[in-house]
């Protein structure tokens, strides 16, 4: 009982961390901004609300501009059930590509910001 308490009294103070210091957002032209937003929408991430590794992967989401569709694998049993089906494990952060009539299950933190940084810190 004493974790879990800690666990949720931590999880929140991450939360609020991030909140008082999440960064700007990367500012593109309408044009590229549109482009990242139809690229996006083959994407999307299972995460945990106060995970430490998906606040991260969550920042870098805001700082480079990326809508994204975030799936709760906590507290969704549909979303924890089919990122264990497809993607393997039950193990956040995980960014799901759909790309060319493929699925494809990239887990880490430092692994789905490099991709994100990749695939969207050039458009412009």
């Amino acid at each position: 009982m004493l974790m879990k308490a800690l666990r949720v009294g931590l999880g929140e103070l991450i939360l609020l961390g991030d909140a008082v210091s999440r960064p700007r957002p990367q500012r593109r032209s309408a044009q590229g901004q549109a482009a990242v937003v139809k690229e996006a929408a083959a994407l999307s991430l299972y995460q945990f609300r106060a995970c430490p590794f998906c606040v991260k992967t969550r920042r870098a989401l805001h700082r480079l501009n990326v809508p994204m569709t975030l799936h709760d694998a906590k507290n969704d049993p549909v979303a924890r059930d089919r990122l264990l089906a497809e993607g393997g494990k039950v193990k956040v952060p995980c960014l799901h590509i759909q790309e060319g009539g493929q699925s494809r299950w990239l887990y880490e933190s430092n692994a789905i910001i490099a991709y994100l940084e990749d695939r969207f810190a050039g458009i412009v």
